[in-house]
């Protein structure tokens, strides 16, 4: 049915396989190819031949040969007639791809907002009916440079960025890089693409320092007094006193989550409730400055019967508290913050690590301690007055007016202290003779290359040490 033919060139002997179907006698060229896969392709070709002759379907064998052909040698096959053409997909356009990804990944509304501009950005340098396939590692670094030095925004923005010239943070910049690694290493995961452009895209740290404030409690304290109503008092303190994400756990939270006489809140995620059930909610401890104001909510004849802060929950809330919060912080004499809400979480857990230890913290803010310490955590005025003033074991935590010492150090301090008047003790104990568990003063002998500074023994290199890193080479006398 089929015959294998050798023919001489000036390269080398060629394969090819006659075959007849009907009336045609028609011809696969192989080319230089081994004796052994010109074997397997004339016992190949006489089963299609059959196959195609008796109208039979192909085997399971057959069939997995014919799908691991490449491409070109599938072709030789489909052009004879032995073999349908494979028909080609067609490509995945970057607009197909970003709304595929919108609607199949499961983030919370703000964070699906959040992906919406990077998205925006991508759909405005490329194009949506560009071909995901003909997205390339140099069009991702162009793309970058782009949305790091464009003036104008994309989409339907309207509010003028911060900057003095309207760019994009290196921060936003940052987040952008990321969301736009997460789409392509997507589609690569589905298959739509075989490399991801953006994998080896910096993306840079996404810590807007500029934007990072401390609001202290005497500044809540006079919005406070400003605000028009015990809903905005809740709307300030909530996140300041206790953490709550503005407007997601605020608006969520219903008094049945008060847990009044042990003092505690059940606040419920959305944000990260898809992380699985452990952080689907957690619980905050209530202080007193709150729960008097939680107390006067809840005992005022206009409370809403379910929920705590029902104007937090309405759709498009965020914006508006915002804008509305603002205002309240100027008719109090106080100048508005950047990063309304997040700020005032992030303080708050800039008070609670100095009286807690920073899991603690950061398990009450719902994240981790890296989370806290990469965007949340903030250096005060007061650490410095401390250090410059007192020094490294001197230093308070609370200010000028005094306060708690950080646990664990203040009980490290405390234990040196006594530990030194011990040993203090031991000392005046040996000079009298009267103890044997010591060396006596006489006999101390310290090396020839060192001298004695206030009691104790430095190399003449001197106190810094030659090297970087600290590494002491002394003992007391």
């Amino acid at each position: 049915m089929a015959s294998l033919i050798w023919d001489k060139s000036k390269g080398g002997k060629t394969a090819r396989i006659l075959f007849v179907v009907g009336d045609r006698r028609p011809a696969v060229r192989l080319g230089r190819v081994p004796v052994k896969v010109a074997t397997t392709w004339l016992f190949r070709i006489e089963q299609l031949v059959a196959n195609a002759v008796g109208g039979v379907a192909h085997d399971a064998d057959l069939a997995g040969w014919l799908r691991d052909l490449p491409e070109d040698a599938h072709g030789k096959l489909s052009h004879v007639g032995l073999v349908a053409e494979r028909q080609v997909a067609a490509a995945v356009t970057l607009g197909a791809l970003c709304l595929a990804f919108t609607t199949r990944r499961v983030v919370a509304e703000n964070s699906r907002k959040s992906y919406k501009q990077t998205l925006d950005s991508l759909l405005t340098f490329f194009g949506p009916e560009k071909a995901v396939t003909a997205v390339t590692t140099s069009a991702a670094d162009e793309w970058r440079s782009f949305i790091a030095t464009d003036t104008k925004g994309e989409s339907s923005r309207t509010k003028k960025r911060l900057t003095a010239d309207n760019r994009l943070s290196p921060a936003s910049v940052a987040k952008r890089v990321h969301v736009a690694k997460q789409l392509f290493a997507t589609a690569v995961r589905w298959g739509w693409l075989e490399k991801n452009p953006f994998a080896d895209l910096r993306a840079g740290s996404q810590v807007n320092v500029a934007r990072s404030c401390y609001v202290g409690l005497e500044v809540i304290d006079a919005v406070l007094e400003a605000a028009p109503s015990v809903q905005w008092r809740l709307v300030l303190a909530l996140p300041r006193l206790a953490g709550l994400r503005v407007p997601s756990e605020v608006g969520s939270l219903t008094w049945g989550d008060i847990d009044w006489e042990h003092g505690r809140l059940t606040v419920r995620s959305p944000k990260t409730a898809h992380h699985g059930r452990q952080h689907a909610s957690r619980l905050v401890p209530i202080v007193p400055r709150l729960r008097a104001i939680l107390d006067d909510a809840f005992h005022r004849p206009d409370a809403d019967p379910l929920f705590v802060v029902p104007m937090a929950g309405k759709r498009g809330a965020n914006s508006n508290l915002r804008t509305h919060l603002e205002r309240i912080v100027t008719r109090a004499g106080c100048q508005p913050w950047p990063r309304t809400f997040s700020n005032l979480r992030a303080s708050f857990e800039t008070d609670l690590v100095e009286q807690f230890p920073a899991h603690v913290a950061a398990r009450w803010l719902g994240h981790t301690p890296l989370i806290a310490a990469q965007h949340y955590l903030q250096t005060r005025d007061h650490h410095f007055d401390a250090a410059v003033s007192t020094g490294l074991m001197g230093a308070r935590l609370g200010g000028s007016q005094g306060g708690p010492k950080i646990g664990a150090y203040s009980g490290a301090v405390e234990a040196q202290k006594a530990a030194q008047q011990a040993i203090a003790g031991n000392r005046k104990t040996s000079h009298d003779g009267g103890g044997n568990d010591t060396i006596p003063e006489e006999t101390v002998v310290f090396p020839e290359d060192c001298e004695i500074v206030n009691g104790m023994t430095v190399d003449r290199a001197g106190i810094e040490p030659a090297t970087h890193g600290f590494s002491v080479h002394c003992s007391t006398n």
